[in-house]
């Protein structure tokens, strides 16, 4: 891990002198909470579908507000980071985040379904603003060569939040005892539940955000605004992020990654049970997706200690290649081969969020924040992938479904090879 570190020097705000790696230390918290939260949907989902007696797509609203939250804050973000600088902006993210936790106190002593999903929008816009502050904040602390193995790095511990989350919620939530509180409606009981773990999660993002105020992290010159005689912000002759090839297209690449990876969690059950594939129960089936978060959590690392010697960018094609033959062989396939096929999908996910992120912000100086904001915004890929995976599994059948996360690796495969290039 320590490889993977900078040990360049920056001068610090009040003039002092310290290292990169205090800071990255600090912001792996980060990414390991909203792992965490994120992932806590997982949990939610069935929990307050069997509360409220939602169908299912009442309970997908579930990830439409969540992922939805990404589409409507990530701009706006953008311009706030850019404005208030990194560290404020992650402070900021922190503090609406919290307050979003908070609303699910209110939610579930009224037990109204809306109120849940206005407290989850409120906690997810507090996790997009985050996403826009942090990950370039990673990306800008060393160097350029080392950037996406920095990413990796610290996703590594997001995909730790998104291993662990599921067991924390299901002791916390899904195995306690309905109807606990006397005198309250079942509904009310069971939405009871929900309080402790959210209020343990606001208290623990409301210590982050306390640190981060004090902390005396590294100000990004290279980011400031430079603006020629009519105010307008230019670099490299660029007036906008928008301007940059690499940058949309690597927009392009965040929305069908994170469609893609969505889209094959979300059918895992589902797949694992077909007779033909492994013919497994749902709740033993649930067990098996650990195998699939579990191995994107192990690729960040390995994948961040091999890109200290390969491109970023050939190691990108590379995994695509293989998610892409993985998924092919599940869909051609039945039995283990096809049930293991799926699952080994998750290793070869692990390094592209990252190596996107950081091969599409490159060079783009003064206007990295609104770039971090186009391409959070992507991640609304992650509610529209599935909803249309789902539409072809109707059609088609499960199995064959799986065609629209293999055109979505093809894309990612391009930007590796060619796309991403400056």
């Amino acid at each position: 891990m320590a490889s993977t570190m900078q040990s360049t020097e920056y001068t610090t705000t009040d003039g002092g002198n310290g290292n990169y790696r205090f800071a990255l230390v600090s912001l792996t918290s980060l990414f390991f909470m909203w792992g965490f939260i994120t992932c806590l949907n997982d949990i939610l989902i069935p929990h307050l579908k069997a509360v409220f007696s939602l169908n299912y797509t009442e309970a997908m609203l579930i990830q439409f507000c969540f992922f939805g939250a990404y589409f409507l804050v990530s701009l706006p973000a953008g311009k706030l980071v850019k404005k208030m600088g990194y560290q404020k902006g992650i402070v900021c993210g922190l503090l609406i985040a919290c307050l979003g936790c908070l609303l699910f106190y209110p939610a579930a002593a009224f037990a109204t379904y809306g109120l849940f999903l206005g407290a989850l929008f409120v906690l997810a816009s507090g996790i997009t603003i985050l996403q826009v502050a942090a990950n370039p904040y990673v990306n800008a602390l060393g160097s350029v060569e080392t950037a996406s193995s920095r990413l990796n790095l610290t996703q590594a511990f997001n995909a730790l939040g998104t291993t662990v989350a599921p067991y924390f919620g299901a002791v916390l939530i899904l195995s306690v005892a309905s109807g606990a509180a006397e005198g309250l409606s079942h509904a009310q009981a069971e939405a009871e539940v929900v309080k402790l773990p959210y209020l343990i999660l606001a208290a623990m993002l409301g210590v982050l955000a306390f640190i981060f105020a004090k902390l005396n992290l590294p100000t990004i010159a290279e980011h400031n605004e430079v603006s020629d005689n009519t105010g307008i912000v230019t670099h490299n002759g660029k007036t906008s992020a928008w301007q940059s090839t690499h940058l949309v297209l690597g927009a392009v690449g965040i929305f069908v990654y994170v469609g893609a990876e969505v889209s094959i969690g979300s059918f895992l059950v589902n797949f694992l049970g077909e007779e033909h594939i492994a013919g497994l129960q749902e709740a033993d089936a649930a067990k098996y997706i650990t195998y699939y978060w579990g191995g994107a959590m192990v690729g960040r690392f390995i994948g961040s200690a091999v890109m200290q010697k390969i491109p970023a960018g050939t190691m990108l094609a590379f995994n695509a290649l293989m998610a892409a033959v993985l998924v092919l062989v599940a869909m051609t396939s039945s039995g283990a081969i096809a049930m293991w096929s799926i699952l080994g999908v998750g290793l070869f996910n692990s390094i592209m969020f990252p190596t996107i992120f950081s091969l599409a912000l490159r060079g783009l100086g003064p206007h990295t924040s609104q770039g971090s904001g186009i391409l959070c915004l992507a991640i609304v890929g992650g509610a529209i992938v599935p909803l249309l995976q789902g539409v072809m599994a109707d059609a088609m059948g499960l199995q064959l479904a799986f065609i629209l996360p293999v055109v979505c690796y093809g894309f990612i495969l391009f930007y590796g090879a060619k796309g991403s290039k400056m």
